[in-house]
């Protein structure tokens, strides 16, 4: 018997799934179902389904952010509406997608394809590649969701100071404090708008908004000063890639 949750904010549409499963109460269990992104994330801490359908424009967090931040990710369905290019990532990564509103017929296809291969495929690598193709998306690029022990911290990508590699993870430092991302430094470099955000040495991706002033500190490298006082190594690559950003 499989375990299923239910994340999506309208209570409609939590009722359609509801109701469409009742087909297939012999083999996929409902557990629970969620309003939002934070009762998802917990709900899937606890029960650990082995599937979950969701909704990805909600309030607080979208399904997207709600995924990065599963440590075991289960398979997924997609019920909802979005953009042309989470369509395209759907298509190559999800285990199905429902574009709303949904027919029964349509739903029990994506049921059928959920069981017929739920013993091969492998849905945390399934939602990594997902995760990873959407992150390219334009509507990815406005914020950081991490977490913070029990809670979750929304950071406007704006409110960032600078990245630093901290071993598996990135921190990313704000005025507020630092938080931990289970992401690469090469994510962030090719996710972060580059007019805004420069990778000035392999451990460090800074905001070009808060220097005040470069200076030169040791054989081909430099010192980026920020508005924070905080001092930044920059490499020889890295003070090529300013130069040109700044336009200096």
């Amino acid at each position: 018997m499989k375990r299923a949750l239910i994340i999506d904010d309208e209570p409609l549409a939590r009722m359609v799934v509801m109701e469409y499963l009742q087909d297939f109460k012999d083999q996929i269990e409902l557990i629970q179902e969620c309003g939002d992104g934070f009762e998802g994330l917990k709900a899937i801490q606890q029960h650990q389904p082995d599937l979950i359908f969701l909704d990805v424009q909600m309030p607080k967090i979208t399904g997207f952010e709600m995924l990065e931040l599963v440590d075991q990710a289960p398979a997924v369905i997609f019920t909802t509406a979005f953009d042309e290019y989470a369509i395209k990532a759907f298509e190559a990564h999800a285990i199905d997608y429902l574009l709303k509103p949904f027919s029964k017929d349509r739903f029990n296809k994506a049921i059928e394809k959920y069981i017929a291969l739920s013993t091969d495929v492998k849905p945390v690598k399934q939602t990594e590649k997902l995760l990873e193709e959407v992150a390219h998306s334009p509507a990815q690029h406005e914020r950081i969701v991490v977490k913070t022990g029990t809670k979750v911290k929304i950071i406007p990508v704006r409110d960032v100071l600078y990245l630093q590699a901290d071993d598996d993870y990135v921190s990313i430092i704000t005025p507020e404090g630092s938080y931990l991302k289970n992401k690469t430094m090469s994510f962030f470099e090719q996710t972060l708008d580059p007019r805004q955000f420069v990778r000035v040495h392999r451990s460090y991706i800074l905001s070009v908004s808060e220097i005040t002033r470069i200076d030169p500190y040791e054989k081909d490298s430099h010192l980026a000063i920020l508005k924070s006082g905080a001092k930044i190594p920059v490499s020889k690559t890295g003070y090529g890639k300013l130069k040109q950003v700044l336009g200096i």
